[in-house]
């Protein structure tokens, strides 16, 4: 069954949802994502992210956003690093999505619908990410949205107590 991909702004009511995912994936995703704190995984803790995310978000430094399939929360993605200047118009994009609904497109569809994101409502001109060297499932879904790698950022993340090698992602929105 094929459902429709969608994205929206976080809402607080996105945080017991979001916390079901990530204590059900949290062994799933600790070989890409660095080591959190215990109430990352409680709906409580995800409240307080929530929180902080929405007043970047009124700042205008972020723009959080859940994935949807349908109307079920599956995952995230999340525009960070906004830099709106007229010389930088720049932001850096991630996400993720829960185990449950992953091999189906979603996150391919959710990147696509955030570059659109990022190039309207945001008006940015630059998009950038960054993976593990070894995701390769995360970078087949930045170059089928159009994104090239630029560079390696070296021992640039902790997971599992080492330090990783990053690889850089970039693609222009807008001329």
């Amino acid at each position: 069954m094929h459902s429709t991909t969608r994205i929206r702004l976080v809402e607080p009511s996105d945080a017991e949802p979001i916390a079901e995912h990530r204590v059900r994936d949290e062994a799933a995703f600790r070989q890409w994502e660095p080591e959190q704190p215990a109430d990352f995984f409680t709906a409580e803790g995800q409240a307080r992210r929530i929180g902080n995310l929405l007043a970047g978000h009124r700042a205008g430094t972020v723009w959080p956003g859940v994935v949807l399939a349908g109307d079920q929360v599956i995952g995230q993605v999340t525009i960070g690093g906004i830099l709106p200047q007229p010389h930088l118009r720049r932001g850096s994009v991630g996400y993720w999505i829960g185990t449950v609904a992953q091999n189906q497109g979603h996150a391919g569809r959710a990147l696509g619908l955030a570059l659109q994101v990022m190039a309207g409502e945001l008006g940015l001109h630059r998009a950038e990410a960054s993976t593990n060297l070894e995701n390769l499932p995360s970078q087949r879904v930045l170059r089928r949205n159009g994104f090239t790698p630029y560079g390696v950022a070296h021992s640039s993340i902790r997971l599992d107590g080492e330090w990783h090698d990053g690889l850089l992602w970039e693609r222009i929105l807008s001329d």
